[in-house]
């Protein structure tokens, strides 16, 4: 279970992760840290809280974890947790009127972490105590940054700057760098899947599988017009030299992105940022989704859909979030199924296809290289 050199070979060499990866307890905490923690992972969108003031609880990882848009409409993230006494401030998401106030001792915080009020804290009708220096009490804020309207946060706080850690996407799709507008709530929807999230990344960043699990995608987007990317340290995916546009009522459904060059006019990528998120980009919509593990075997993936005009036609929002569900839900008995193939004992991980199989060896190495490290890390400091 502890050697991954086996992992790290070139892909005609080298076996996949071991079962352990996929079915084991303390394995899967281990990872929490090595793969999760210490990195820059989704957590959520920022048209989770469209408004100023709207807050929404979430938990990472066992975390409780806060989303909020504040007065200044920046998006933040926050420890959902009173400092008095560790209490859960925020049970449901709401709009914050006034403060964000703890319903246990009534300690209030404002929607930018400070604390700004104390009730009784020095005794009956006393709001102010020497020893409670409101100015280190705020709520605790976790390192977060917004790209392509998803949250990312870094909950150790040690990674490097996220334009560091991320430049090779960014610098990839940098003609997609302009504004998205989520499509709303006909435009998000979560498939609850019965597998280990790294095998949801591995089966998204391949596109060996079409043929036989998608086979009306693969009725126009072929196989052999798929095209393999892999940057290692940082993402891998496919990408296709064909996309055919929605239409509705014989007509294009949307507007394409701005200054697009023409390689875009028929071609579309789909990449898997590590750790966990996934995304998709074409000419005229865009989407991402945010894998949360639930557990060893339990995965929510977090979909949604991203257009470049806020004046979509709603008709064709619904049309095409059911083509993409459609294409998503024929994944999920593939990823169960090596979830319950990863209890054969003797499974070794498996091979790799040089020819199909980079992307996902891509993943791999990264996954055996940063829990190496955390491992050597760990070492050192006993």
């Amino acid at each position: 279970m502890n050697d991954l050199s086996d992992v790290r070979r070139p892909v005609s060499e080298a076996n996949g992760l071991p079962n352990a990866h996929y079915v084991d307890e303390t394995v899967f905490r281990e990872e929490c840290d090595a793969l999760l923690n210490t990195q820059w992972a989704g957590l959520a969108v920022a048209s989770d809280v469209p408004e100023i003031g709207d807050a929404k609880p979430i938990t990472f990882l066992g975390m409780p974890l806060l989303l909020v848009r504040g007065r200044d409409n920046t998006v933040r993230v926050f420890q959902n947790i009173c400092r008095h006494r560790g209490m859960i401030l925020v049970e449901e998401p709401r709009k914050i009127e006034g403060a964000i106030r703890c319903a246990y001792h009534s300690w209030c915080y404002g929607t930018d972490g400070r604390l700004v009020s104390t009730p009784h804290v020095g005794g009956p009708g006393q709001n102010t105590h020497d020893a409670i220096d409101r100015a280190t009490l705020g709520l605790i804020e976790v390192r977060s940054h917004i790209w392509r309207d998803v949250v990312w946060v870094n909950v150790s706080g040690d990674a490097p700057a996220f334009e560091e850690a991320m430049k090779p996407v960014i610098d990839r799709w940098a003609e997609f760098d302009q504004p998205i507008y989520h499509g709303g709530a006909d435009s998000r929807f979560d498939l609850k899947v019965k597998t280990n999230w790294k095998l949801a990344v591995e089966n998204y960043c391949e596109s060996y599988h079409l043929p036989w699990v998608h086979p009306g995608l693969n009725s126009y987007s072929r196989l052999e017009d798929h095209y393999n990317i892999e940057t290692p340290g940082c993402f891998s995916g496919q990408g296709t030299e064909v996309y055919r546009q929605l239409q509705v009522d014989g007509k294009t459904a949307f507007e394409d992105f701005d200054g697009l060059s023409d390689k875009w006019n028929t071609a579309a990528e789909y990449l898997a940022i590590y750790p966990n998120v996934l995304l998709g980009v074409h000419r005229d919509h865009a989407f991402a989704i945010i894998l949360v593990p639930e557990g060893k075997g339990d995965t929510t993936e977090q979909v949604h859909l991203y257009y470049p005009t806020q004046d979509t036609s709603e008709v064709a929002r619904v049309n095409n979030a059911a083509l993409w569900k459609t294409v998503f839900e024929e994944d999920i008995f593939v990823v169960e199924g090596m979830q319950r193939g990863r209890q054969a004992p003797g499974f070794d991980g498996g091979r790799f296809s040089p020819a199909m199989d980079g992307p996902t060896h891509c993943f791999h190495d990264w996954v055996a290289a940063q829990i190496q490290t955390h491992r050597a890390q760990a070492q050192a400091a006993e």
